[in-house]
């Protein structure tokens, strides 16, 4: 009976959990709080639903061990040395200016000097986890603030296994009888040899046992749990906290191979787990003493959700970085932890502090979880209100960002690029490949790196920061292009530019029909559509792969479909006049074009750009058939007396067109060119019907070629 209404108990929460989850996400708030909520409605506080306590705490317990082990293994100690310095000061700058004013404020508050520094301790972590989903989410995890915080973010882990690790010590040394430090000594001598039987494992067996056991995943995933229950009830024997040795049971897999498979498999067990710790926390509150801390929760709430991102905003001012960077790191320090609330329970486990004071950090919890989470999807506008107080902040040379930018001084920019990832890059080579100059502008380090190193003028920013512009050269720029897939920060794009009185095009890329109509209401000249585009050109690809690919050959020849680029040297040219054959030995079977397959195509078949065709030949020549196949048109790069321009032409008052149709002015035939508009006083005709009249004062909006157009103008007014 006792089982089933076990069951039953854990039916009934993961129920309410569900639901309050749901509730929850309606108002974008992480799991974590809304756990600590069903645990409280679950509790004796509300619907008195659990009952069976001992068997959620030791859920709780596995939870929090997985949550260390997963921390361990994914401990990456070469992204704080890629982020450089920032990341330690920041970091522990933060730790030691956020915990001793957090026990100054605790002392103020009338509490005990043990409790003050725990509550001090627990204001100092930030939760990785929610940060690194609100981050991704956003899509900042590869931006430079997104960088650092992440590289901060890891030193605070380390610092808390270092705090659990302490308190271990501590606890273990007031529970024994006799000397403090002979106590403190016996517990070094076993944490030394509990990393040095570590340290063994990890070099001769470890490596050759997760090889062996990786022909099964399942099995692999089976160790891992095991390895970390099994370090974690190690260390709780030799007189550590259970989590040290779950967390350096993950240290200890994170240089195999294997790592980013196991953290991958654990991460939904994780989660489901520790559901049953903040479940078990948010039961186990008193709520009839939050009346009497409700004053003391918010005095420490402000001071995490003010204080702790100033810190990190005043240590990168002083650093050299500017303040829109430091302001968006710091707001993610503006809560505190899981951390936070495992070293508040080891504290009550251990009768350092009160229930009371663990329901202070729980609440403080709550608040500073909730609120953040709104400050940081947000934070772009939030910083928008407290830019210019936030000047004080910023050095007047922010070298370390500037450093990043390698703006060269030109007449003219042909194109400021906006967004350098895998889209923006591709636009970014074949505009190189026409000799544009281009100004990329991202804000990913490692992107700007990889095209200042091919000689692109470079800037560091992101541009929905109003502040950014001043850094443009928008007034020698023909174009702005964005390549980034975010309506917002297109819109704010669009609407800075306007703010500046740019004159030059815009082009947005929309990622629906949807986003484009907002875009061209915006005043955005030209709209990308790579989803629709990459759709079609799949669409011709597959039927052609299809139709002729040959699923199977036993002859020492290959095939392979080349896509001709619109700037290389054979577009435009006949089969028989490229040497592809007689330079490679390799033949054209066949060419798709837009949708259909010309199949063994004729010496005078013509190639355009866009065509893909199928070649066979050996092996060995077909790398170099695509080389000439694609080979840059060096002409094409260059302007062309005859390339296509827009013009605006005025229709004399006087003149001898006025009140005559297009048909009967034969105007294509005459003037060489297309109308493609017509501005009449206020209004716009953009349907042109051949029985449309010409009237005195129009002006005629055509497309044609330079020459012609150039003729038409040297007329105006016509």
């Amino acid at each position: 009976m006792a089982e089933v209404s076990s069951f039953v108990e854990v039916a009934a929460i993961l129920s309410l959990a569900t639901i309050i989850g749901i509730i929850g996400q309606k108002f974008r708030q992480p799991l974590i709080i809304m756990f600590l909520i069903t645990g409280i409605l679950a509790g004796p506080s509300a619907f008195g639903i659990i009952q069976s306590y001992d068997q959620i705490e030791l859920l709780a317990h596995i939870g929090i061990a997985l949550l260390l082990f997963i921390v361990g293994l994914k401990l990456d100690l070469h992204l704080i040395r890629s982020t450089g310095p920032v990341a330690l000061a920041t970091g522990l700058g933060q730790i030691v200016f956020t915990s001793i004013i957090g026990f100054l404020i605790a002392l103020a508050l009338d509490m005990s000097f043990l409790s003050a520094a725990y509550v001090a301790v627990a204001l100092t972590f930030s939760s990785t986890i929610i940060i690194v989903k609100l981050l991704s989410d956003k899509r900042e995890i590869d931006s430079l603030h997104g960088q650092i915080a992440v590289g901060f973010l890891i030193v605070q882990d380390i610092a808390a296994i270092l705090a659990l690790i302490g308190l271990t010590t501590l606890g273990s040394s007031v529970a024994e009888e006799g000397s403090v430090y002979v106590s403190a000594l016996i517990i070094l001598v076993k944490g030394l040899g509990l990393l040095g039987v570590i340290a063994l494992m990890m070099k001769y067996f470890l490596p050759y046992l997760t090889r062996r056991l990786a022909h099964s995943l399942e099995l692999l995933t089976l160790f891992a749990i095991a390895w970390a229950v099994f370090l974690g009830a190690g260390s709780e024997l030799s007189g550590f906290s259970k989590e040290v040795g779950a967390f350096l049971a993950g240290v200890s897999l994170a240089s195999t191979n294997f790592r980013d498979s196991i953290g991958a498999r654990l991460t939904g067990l994780r989660d489901f787990l520790l559901l049953f710790f903040f479940i078990d926390l948010g039961a186990r509150l008193d709520w009839s003493t939050v009346g009497s801390q409700a004053g003391s929760s918010v005095i420490l709430s402000l001071f995490v959700l003010i204080g702790n991102p100033l810190i990190v905003l005043l240590i990168m001012g002083i650093m050299g970085y500017r303040r829109r960077t430091g302001f968006l790191a710091g707001l993610t320090v503006a809560q505190i932890s899981e951390f936070s609330l495992i070293v508040a329970a080891l504290g009550v486990t251990l009768g350092h502090i009160s229930n009371d004071t663990m329901g202070l950090i729980t609440l403080v919890g709550v608040v500073t979880i909730f609120i953040s989470t709104y400050m940081i999807l947000y934070s772009g506008k939030i910083y928008n209100l407290l830019s210019r107080p936030l000047k004080i902040f910023e050095r007047r040379n922010p070298y370390r960002e500037t450093s990043i930018d390698t703006v060269k001084e030109t007449a003219s920019v042909d194109v400021i690029l906006v967004g350098l990832g895998n889209y923006g890059s591709g636009l970014a080579e074949y505009l190189m490949r026409r000799n544009k100059n281009i100004l990329g502008v991202d804000f990913d380090p490692a992107a700007l790196d990889r095209w200042r190193a091919q000689g692109l003028s470079v800037l560091y920013g992101d541009m929905s920061d109003p502040d950014i512009h001043e850094h443009l050269p928008l007034k020698k720029a023909r174009w702005v292009i964005s390549t980034v897939r975010s309506k917002d920060i297109n819109l704010a794009l669009a609407q800075n530019l306007q703010k500046e009185a740019y004159g030059g095009r815009l082009a947005l890329t929309a990622t629906n029909e949807e986003e484009a109509r907002e875009f061209e209401n915006a005043g955005a000249h030209l709209i990308f559509r790579p989803f629709t585009d990459a759709t079609e050109q799949a669409a011709d690809a597959l039927t052609y792969a299809l139709d002729y690919l040959p699923e199977k050959i036993d002859w020492p020849i290959s095939f392979v479909e080349v896509r001709i680029k619109s700037d290389a040297a054979i577009a435009g040219q006949t089969i028989r006049d490229n040497p592809l054959r007689s330079l490679t030995g390799i033949s054209i079977l066949a060419v798709s074009r837009g949708g259909q397959v010309h199949y063994d195509p004729e010496p005078d078949f013509r190639i355009f750009p866009g065509d893909r065709l199928l070649i066979m030949g050996p092996p060995s020549g077909l790398k170099d058939a695509e080389m000439v196949l694609n080979e840059l048109d060096e002409k094409k790069g260059t302007e062309d007396a005859d390339r296509f321009e827009i013009a605006e032409i005025r229709v004399a008052d006087d003149s001898r067109l006025s009140g005559r149709t297009l048909a009967d002015i034969r105007f294509r035939q005459k003037y060489k060119v297309t109308l493609i508009g017509i501005q009449r006083g206020k209004g716009r005709i953009t349907t042109i019907n051949p029985l449309e009249h010409i009237l005195a004062g129009d002006r005629l909006i055509i497309i044609g070629k330079s020459r012609s157009v150039k003729k038409m103008k040297g007329q105006e007014p016509l």
